[in-house]
C-alpha cells in the first residue's frame, strides 16, 4: 500500500507536468458523455494524429446519441470507413440503441449501466465515468500500463492473468480523488508523449528521480510481455468486374473481418493463388461464367492486421453475363461506388482501377 507521502508528491507533478505539455483536443474541452465514448473507441485502435479527422466527420454526422441510433448500419459503417475493426462500429450502433430503449436517450451516468453497453469495457467505462462525471474510476490503457511499469519497475508481464488487477489496484491508489478526469487524461498522456514505447527522454522526465525503470537501466525492458500474437496467413482473389459502366459488391455477412462493409466477389485459396489455377477453377466460374475478357490482372497487395495478414490479388474483367452467383451481389454503377462502405483493403483496389 502507498503511503500519502508517495501519492500526494506523485500526483503534483503529474498534473504539474501535464498543465504545461497536454495537447488540445476536442474531446478534453467538453463532459459530453456522448463525444468522450466516441473518442475513445475511435482512439482505441488508432493514434491521435489519424484519429482527429475520423472524429469530426463522425461526430459532424452522428452529432447525439438519438443521431447514431436512428442512422442505418450502412451509413454508420461508411463513416467508419478507414478506421478498421469494425466491430466497434456495429457495437456502439447496438449501444446507442440500447440507451434510447433503457435510458430513454440519456447517457447512463453509473459506472455499472455504463459498463454494460455493448462494446464498453472496464477501461472506456472509467474513462468515460472519469471524464464526464468526475467518478472515482482509474483509467488503465496501454500508455498506463507502460508508465506504470516503469516507475514502480513491475517486471508482472502486462499481458498475464494477474497483471490486470495488479495495475488497476496500483492505478486506483494513485488516483487523486478530487479531480479524477484531470489525473486519468494526465496519466494517459504522460505515456503516450513522455514514457513512450522506444527511446523515452528520460533525462527530461520530471520523474527521473524515482523511476525504478530509469535507476536499474530497466527503461528499454518494461514493460514485459509474455505472449507473442499468433499470426494467421489468408489468401485472396478479387474478382473486379466492368459491365458496361456497373461493377458488382457483395456485403460480408460472417462475424469476422469486415462485417457488414462491401468487397468485390472474391475466392479464399489456402495459399498463394495462380491465376491460370483460377481461371480454371468452379469457384470463379460460378462468379463470371464463361464469357468474359480480361482487361488486366491486378498485383498482390499485403494488408496487415492484427491476428491476420492478408495478401489479395485480383482481376479486372468486362463481361455482361449474370450468373447466379453476380445474382446474390448489388449491381451498381462504378461511379456510385464510394457511396459504399468498404475495407481499406477494398479502397486500396478501388484506387488501383481508378474507379
Amino acid at each position: 500500500m502507498l503511503s500519502i507521502n508517495d501519492i500526494t508528491p506523485f500526483q503534483k507533478t503529474l498534473i504539474q507536468w501535464y498543465d504545461s505539455q497536454k495537447r488540445d483536443l476536442p474531446w478534453r474541452e467538453t463532459h459530453n458523455p456522448y463525444i468522450i465514448w466516441v473518442s475513445e473507441i475511435i482512439l482505441q485502435q488508432t493514434q491521435v494524429v489519424q484519429g482527429l479527422d475520423y472524429f469530426y466527420r463522425f461526430i459532424t454526422q452522428f452529432p447525439s446519441v438519438s443521431a447514431l441510433a436512428n442512422a442505418n448500419i450502412d451509413t454508420v459503417l461508411k463513416y467508419w470507413q478507414g478506421l478498421g475493426y469494425y466491430s466497434r462500429a456495429h457495437n456502439m450502433h447496438n449501444a446507442a440503441k440500447e440507451i434510447m430503449a433503457k435510458h430513454h436517450g440519456n447517457f447512463p451516468t453509473e459506472y455499472t449501466a455504463v459498463r454494460a453497453l455493448k462494446g464498453i469495457g472496464d477501461y472506456t467505462a472509467a474513462a468515460i465515468c472519469s471524464f464526464a462525471y468526475n467518478q472515482p474510476y482509474a483509467t488503465v490503457d496501454g500508455n498506463v500500463y507502460r508508465f506504470l511499469a516503469r516507475y514502480f519497475g513491475i517486471s508482472t508481464p502486462i499481458d498475464s492473468t494477474n497483471s490486470k488487477k495488479e495495475f488497476a489496484a496500483l492505478a486506483q491508489q494513485l488516483l487523486n480523488l478530487t479531480h479524477s478526469g484531470l489525473h486519468n487524461q494526465a496519466m494517459i498522456e504522460f505515456g503516450a508523449l513522455q514514457c513512450v514505447p522506444r527511446s523515452p527522454d528520460c533525462n527530461n522526465c520530471p520523474f527521473k528521480e524515482s523511476c525504478k525503470a530509469f535507476a536499474e537501466d530497466l527503461v528499454e525492458i518494461l514493460p514485459v510481455k509474455e505472449k507473442r500474437t499468433k499470426i494467421r496467413d489468408r489468401f485472396f482473389f478479387y474478382i473486379c468486374i466492368d459491365d458496361n459502366g456497373y461493377t458488382y459488391l457483395k456485403k460480408r455477412s460472417n462475424d469476422e473481418i469486415w462485417k457488414g462493409l462491401f468487397e468485390f466477389p472474391t475466392i479464399e485459396t489456402p495459399k498463394r493463388p495462380m491465376l491460370e489455377n483460377i481461371l480454371k477453377s468452379e469457384a470463379f466460374s460460378e462468379i463470371v461464367g464463361k464469357n468474359y475478357s480480361i482487361i488486366n490482372q491486378l498485383p498482390e497487395i499485403k494488408h496487415v492486421l492484427s491476428h491476420q495478414h492478408i495478401y489479395a490479388c485480383g482481376i479486372h474483367i468486362r463481361t455482361n453475363e449474370q450468373t447466379d452467383a453476380l445474382h446474390s451481389c448489388q449491381r451498381i454503377r462504378i461511379a456510385d461506388i464510394h457511396q459504399f462502405a468498404v475495407s481499406r483493403l477494398t479502397g486500396k483496389f478501388l484506387e488501383k482501377l481508378g474507379w
